[in-house]
């Protein structure tokens, strides 16, 4: 009597430890719990940009501090991840712009684009204000166009140097003049599309019930979700290896030869499928031969270093302080880009520090590299000075702190962005078990990040299911 051979357990290699990676290792174990996934991350531990450090005794994120909210994925995954207590909603988010040597509330904006309603108060000088209420037309926007040339053409330069480029400099540190308003802005691409008025304010359906906040966070910190993932992946029996860099990517008659480790050690290691989750520089390098299309688009993607400078203060110091922080235009010519006051922001961080407050700046725009060469202790003590002199306090007294520095860490979506990310879909969908997985995709929010990964998780089952393990093309 003849017995059948047992069917092989699928092999899954996950390269990139970031949440992308980390999601997408996690969904690929919950469809197919018998599933080998082996995650290789070059860094000392997961979690990419999502990070917390001990600073003045006490854990405080020094990469990601707050998740969309707007959008579902954030909020769904931390809900199977931890309990729903977790995820708190900032104490205040009244934020201000320092610009013209004073601090302005930040009107009502649609990412920087003000509503016709918004209280523009002395951040604009009256000219400027009334270039933005008279609203040139709208001009054609073909495939697409910068941020910055379109609201310029439409509501003045004024506006785009006082509002959208601080807020644009803080969720992508890029420059309105480069970015892609259809990949950063699709409400108000659709609105050019549709050439409507860019001061109108949203439609509000009156059935809609009352809206969700538009940030969450976690107790504890945004870098507990890498925390709870990675615990979670391999509690579902994933492998994760740090320190490993992955320098090859080969097709083979059954799948995937991934190649890691140093030259002098190399390590060749069979998968049925891979996830490439790193970011575009990387990931162009390794799909070079298996996916040179998709490699060449993503080649074209610009990269900006920023750093946060988080500094612990004495909480009677910041204690009178308003509101969450404040952003600051380039064009006022300031070392920081933004502060944010996290002890305010957050309630769990100000019951925790107890006498000890937290406040943290970031440096960094694409192509500006004079501010990230100065040293650490440079660094925290521009924070430090500009923080204070915004705010009219003298300068800080330090507790304590720490300087984080993300070289090349921000994909920037300058004009056509979104085909390029075509490009690269396209091209990676002709190649049975490839995926990608990452904050150049769908966006660089936690939120994006995750449906990217859900995505890649998804196409990855669907190959394995299909073709089943070692069953090559």
């Amino acid at each position: 009597m003849s017995h059948a051979a047992p069917k092989p357990r699928p092999s899954v290699a996950v390269i990139g430890g970031g949440v992308a990676g980390l999601t997408a290792a996690r969904d690929v174990l919950v469809a197919l719990p018998d599933a080998q996934v082996v995650m290789l991350d070059a860094s000392d531990r997961v979690g990419g940009k999502v990070r917390r450090e001990e600073i003045g005794g006490h854990l405080v994120d020094v990469g990601a501090e707050a998740m969309l909210a707007v959008r579902p994925e954030a909020i769904d995954l931390v809900g199977e991840l931890a309990e729903t207590t977790d995820i708190v909603t900032p104490t205040t988010t009244s934020a201000r712009v320092w610009s013209r040597g004073e601090l302005h509330p930040l009107p009502r904006t649609r990412i920087g684009v003000p509503f016709a309603d918004s209280v523009i108060g002395r951040l604009l000088t009256a000219d400027e204000e009334s270039r933005m209420r008279a609203e040139s037309p709208a001009p054609e926007v073909g495939d697409d166009v910068s941020v910055g040339d379109y609201v310029g053409a439409r509501l003045g330069a004024a506006v785009v140097e006082r509002l959208v480029e601080p807020l644009l400099g803080g969720v992508y540190a890029g420059h309105s003049r480069d970015l892609s308003l259809r990949a950063t802005m699709p409400a108000v691409w659709a609105i050019a599309r549709d050439r409507g008025s860019l001061l109108a304010p949203p439609v509000v359906d009156p059935q809609a019930g009352t809206a969700r906040p538009p940030f969450i966070g976690l107790v504890g910190g945004v870098g507990r979700l890498a925390e709870l993932l990675a615990a979670d992946v391999e509690g579902r029996g994933a492998v994760i290896e740090s320190r490993t860099i992955v320098r090859g990517l080969e097709r083979t008659a059954s799948g995937w030869s991934v190649l890691s480790g140093p030259t002098t050690q190399p390590r060749r290691q069979e998968f049925d499928a891979v996830i490439v989750a790193v970011p575009p520089p990387p990931a162009s390098r390794l799909l070079g031969a298996v996916a040179p299309d998709a490699a060449a688009a993503l080649a074209d993607v610009e990269m900006a270093s920023v750093a946060v400078i988080t500094l612990a203060v004495p909480r009677a110091e910041v204690a009178s302080w308003e509101g969450s922080g404040f952003l600051v235009p380039p064009v006022d010519d300031r070392g920081i880009k933004a502060s944010t006051f996290s002890s305010a922001k957050w309630g769990w961080l100000a019951a925790e520090g107890g006498d000890t407050a937290y406040v943290r700046a970031s440096v960094g725009r694409a192509g500006e590299t004079a501010t990230l060469q100065r040293d650490d202790a440079e660094l925290v003590d521009l924070a430090r000075r500009e923080i204070a002199e915004a705010v009219g306090a003298p300068p800080l007294t330090l507790v304590d702190s720490h300087v984080r520095r993300w070289g090349g860490g921000l994909a920037q979506y300058t004009v056509g962005h979104v085909d390029r990310m075509e490009r690269v879909g396209q091209a990676v969908a002709r190649v049975p078990g490839l995926e990608v997985a990452g904050a150049a995709y769908q966006g660089i929010g936690i939120p994006a990040v995750i449906a990217s990964a859900h995505a890649a998780a998804r196409a990855t089952v669907t190959h394995l299911t299909s073709a089943g393990p070692g069953a090559g093309e």
